[in-house]
């Protein structure tokens, strides 16, 4: 799997220079167009979605996003670490006890990250019904029912991706996650939009 982050502009985004663009033409063949018209050419493009697709959270989908925040942090890092000095100092002739705890130590957090997201996936409601996601030049918008949500793409704080899911954080500790399985062919448009609207610094995805 390799690293991406090109500049390739989605397919769809010339839509909005191919309408500008019958608008000129429009005018210089005579039709007159109104300044309310042009305004509201304008807004449809503005909302004109880039992307649109549905996403289903489960508890395959949460536990592989957390095992990926957990181990890209501190926390996971430093645990792994002081289990692996438990059992090595058990090997070099310490007593039992600390292998017990050295395996106690790393078996912990994965556990208790397969508990968190099997519990999320049945308890939050939002997790109960598909996630409607429209990938905007704006930012990133989500619905659910009534509720819409929008996030603006320079509020965004890195995308990062595992096996299963292409994640945005929305905040260091929110993230909007995009199952593989839910995008199908689709997983390269999305990279594409990603890379064009955040700072490439900010992006760590592999296909």
């Amino acid at each position: 799997m390799r690293l991406v982050c090109q500049t390739t502009v989605p397919v769809l985004a010339f839509y909005r220079e191919i309408s500008i663009i019958e608008m000129i033409e429009t005018m210089e063949k005579g039709k007159s167009l109104s300044e309310r018209q042009i305004m509201e050419t304008m807004e449809k493009q503005e909302d004109t979605a880039l992307l649109e697709f549905d996403v289903h959270i489960n508890a395959g989908v949460l536990y592989d996003y957390l095992l990926k925040h957990t181990y890209s942090g501190l926390q996971g890092i430093l645990a792994t670490i002081i289990g692996i000095l438990l059992i090595l100092l058990f090997l070099s002739g310490s007593g039992i006890l600390y292998l017990i705890f050295g395996l106690v130590v790393i078996v912990y957090i994965p556990v208790s990250l397969f508990l968190s997201a099997s519990r999320q996936a049945l308890q939050v409601e939002a997790f109960q019904k598909p996630l409607h996601y429209r990938m905007l030049e704006e930012g990133i918008e989500v619905s659910q029912g009534d509720v819409v949500e929008l996030q603006a793409w320079e509020g965004m704080v890195k995308a990062i991706s595992t096996a299963k899911s292409i994640i945005v954080y929305t905040s260091p500790v929110k993230a909007a996650i995009f199952p593989r399985n839910d995008l199908g062919d689709a997983s390269d448009t999305l990279i594409e939009i990603i890379c064009k609207h955040m700072d490439p610094k900010k992006v760590k995805i592999r296909r």
